[in-house]
């Protein structure tokens, strides 16, 4: 029997072939471990596109790594052997194989991570070099800091990596961000670019019809898939991206229109989150589209900043504080998840473009998260937990690490303010002011009250009103909390007492 030197399992987010625990594996010696599992396909209802993405683009990558010469165990989710848990297929071909050592590299799922460590496996555990920032450099920043702030992290990485700067470290244009510029909404006559489609091969096809069969009561379409299962179609994706997308990207990368669910944004997340593309690459290509003047200032650095800015910095919040931060719920929000975030069933137009393209395609872009659904959840008073279990499940880049702070953090502001300075709340107008979805919606957003107006308007006020004392003495509340003031009694009261209607729907489980 041939001496098994290392076994490297490979996790279904970590499809790389720079991976630090496959940097010195040798296909002489060292074997390789991917398996399908539905603890991880089941611990939330994940859409079904998402589950096929991960099992076809490993069971690509597996095929990848067969050709560079490496034996490749794979378990696929029929095998009749499967354990059914990651730890379990671990501990398994450990039995079988003996090998003198397993290597990992970092989960992004702090739970999953737990389940590895305490398997009574003695495991070389790497660190995931795919990010920029390693969880050791984040806390290291963090250290002795009362309150973390991701622009001056921003920053500190355009240093660290010398992108976008002068000869002299200063940034090129003079600022770091100008996210100012990056604010517009889709004028008339300005139409988005066709999105790259992708045609299954034998492999999707299979894996396509195994998840049809096995998660047939998990929310969400088969039928529209239309995402990269391995790393030449990932470069497809971004280069199609680069040529037709980047240019208007800072542009409008906030702006939503009615029935369009990419615009001109990437859709690369996922991805890059399982491990197709490769965030430095991503950066140096979209850096040299600046300085060849195929694109402006503010679409290169507003696009640089969600990779090496918000992604990064996410990823270093929940590695620092977890696995706490996952109970955190600063307004004590206990509301259930309303059932229309599962079915789009809503008179909110708004709500229904947005939940409906999710449904569709896994996918939603991250105004659409953060100031529709995520909006609506947060002024409603949704329970954080219910609401960071549809994020995780419902979006097809969505893996804990990332999901987690976004949701939590960003859209609940359940962690009292740790990753954001303020709630991001809004009115209908804002909807309004960055969309056209209020043209089409059978409520109006030019009225606050009556059972014809738009749900967000009564229900931001009410958010501000209830939780006054928690709010009121945050500096980039002041104005509002001024212009609520300034409000005469009567039309506090009616604003509240909408509120108060509204919110007794959803506890009587009725759409809106």
């Amino acid at each position: 029997m041939t001496t098994v030197r290392r076994l490297c399992l490979v996790l279904g987010d970590q499809l790389s072939f720079e991976l630090a625990s496959l940097q010195d594996a040798d296909p002489e010696v060292d074997e390789i471990l991917l398996a399908e599992v539905v603890e991880e396909a089941t611990h939330v209802a994940h859409h079904p596109q998402k589950i096929v993405l991960v099992f076809s683009a490993m069971r690509h990558f597996a095929q990848a790594l067969a050709q560079r010469g490496f034996r490749v165990h794979y378990v696929t989710l029929e095998d009749e052997q499967n354990t059914g848990s990651l730890a379990g297929e671990l501990q398994r071909w450990q039995t079988l194989l003996q090998p003198r050592e397993v290597h990992l590299t970092e989960c992004g799922d702090w739970r999953l991570e737990l389940s590895l460590k305490h398997g009574g496996l003695v495991t070389h555990w790497h660190s995931d070099t795919r990010f920029l920032s390693s969880r050791a450099d984040f806390a290291a920043w963090a250290k002795g800091k009362k309150q973390l702030r991701m622009e001056f992290f921003y920053r500190e990485m355009r240093r660290k990596g010398h992108v976008l700067l002068n000869g002299d470290g200063t940034p090129v244009g003079g600022a770091w961000n100008f996210d100012a510029e990056n604010r517009k909404p889709l004028p008339k006559g300005v139409t988005a670019p066709s999105p790259a489609r992708f045609s299954t091969d034998a492999i999707t096809d299979e894996v396509l019809a195994l998840v049809g069969k096995r998660f047939a009561d998990h929310y969400g379409s088969l039928k529209d898939f239309d995402y990269p299962v391995d790393h030449a179609g990932a470069q497809t994706l971004w280069a199609h991206f680069l040529d037709h997308g980047l240019a208007s990207f800072g542009d409008y990368q906030d702006a939503m229109a009615t029935d369009e669910a990419f615009l001109f944004h990437s859709r690369i997340s996922a991805a890059l989150n399982i491990g197709l593309l490769n965030v430095r690459q991503l950066c140096a290509d979209v850096e040299a589209a600046y300085w060849s003047g195929r694109v402006a200032l503010n679409a290169a650095e507003g696009f640089i900043r969600q990779l090496i800015g918000w992604r990064e910095y996410v990823r270093g919040v929940y590695w620092l504080l977890m696995p706490d931060y996952a109970e955190r719920n600063a307004f004590n929000n206990g509301r259930p998840l309303p059932e229309f975030y599962w079915t789009g069933d809503t008179r909110m137009n708004c709500m229904s473009q947005a939940i409906g393209q999710s449904l569709q395609h896994g996918y939603a872009h991250h105004i659409q998260r953060l100031m529709v659904t995520g909006n609506f959840a947060l002024l409603a008073g949704i329970s954080p937990p219910q609401i960071c279990e549809w994020y995780l499940a419902i979006y097809i880049d969505a893996f804990d690490w990332v999901e987690l702070p976004n949701t939590l953090g960003m859209v609940m502001h359940a962690d009292g303010g740790f990753l954001g300075s303020k709630p991001y709340c809004a009115s209908g107008q804002y909807i309004n002011r960055m969309s056209d979805y209020c043209r089409g919606c059978a409520y109006k957003v030019s009225e606050s009250t009556g059972e014809n107006a738009c749900p967000f308007n009564a229900l931001y006020w009410h958010f501000l009103m209830r939780h006054r004392d928690l709010l009121q003495h945050n500096h980039r509340m002041a104005i509002i909390y001024k212009n609520l003031g300034r409000m005469n009694e009567d039309k506090q009261q009616a604003l509240w007492q909408r509120g108060e209607d509204l919110l007794a729907r959803l506890d009587a489980g009725q759409s809106l």
